[in-house]
Parts: structure tokens; sequence; C-alpha cells
């Protein structure tokens, strides 16, 4: 299993950037899929970007361009860097932990997930 701790969220005024950051426990965090989610209220879960164990990168046309997936396997930890951050962007954000990155990618099968993180965007 794999244990996720989110952090980094926060309020931040439209334009401005974030980091955040994803702990993971277990010995095995280099060979998941890791990857981003938010939602929003009363919207549904969002695919935000996700990376292989190799570090490929993968985002949808919402936020490609202004947010960037890493991984530090040494560390068991990723990051979400989110840039010129819009009012829209404002939801909690999860981190997600897969066996494959097409698990991820169409949010089929079976995940791990964090707890989350508030990120609040004022226009």
């Amino acid at each position: 299993q794999v244990q996720l701790v989110e952090s980094g969220g926060g309020l931040v005024q439209a334009g401005g950037s974030l980091r955040l950051s994803c702990a993971a426990s277990g010995r095995t965090f280099s060979s998941y899929a890791m990857g981003w989610f938010r939602q929003a209220p009363g919207k549904e879960r969002e695919f935000v970007a996700a990376i292989t164990w190799g570090g490929y990168r993968y985002y949808p046309d919402s936020v490609k361009g202004r947010c960037t997936i890493s991984r530090d396997n040494a560390k068991n930890t990723v990051y979400l860097q989110m840039n010129s951050l819009k009012p829209e962007d404002t939801a909690v954000y999860y981190c997600a932990a897969a066996k494959t990155v097409q698990i991820i990618t169409t949010q089929s099968g079976e995940f791990y997930w964090g707890q989350g993180t508030q990120v609040t965007v004022s226009s």
C-alpha cells in the first residue's frame, strides 16, 4: 500500500504561484505512476497532471503550460508547480498513486489517494 500526504495549499492572488507537495510512504514509490486531481465545490473531480515512474508527464489542456508535475523518487515525493493561477483553479487538490499512468489519466482502476489540500485563488 501507499499512503499519501499533501501539503502546500493556501490562498494566493490571481496570477500567483503555488507548489504543492505529496509525500508518499512505502518502499515501492518509484514503481507507481503519480498524479494530481482537483475538485471544486459542486463540480466533478478533474484530472490535473500525471507522471510515470520514468518521468513522462501528462496534462489536460486546461492546465497545460501553467502546471508542471515532477517527482523525486529519492524523497518519495511528487510536486505540482502551478503558475499564473486563476480563480477557477480554486479547488481541493488531491494526490494519487496508481500502478499505471493510464489508470490515472482515464480515472479507471485502483488508486491510492491523499486527504487533499485546499487551493484558493482570489481575483
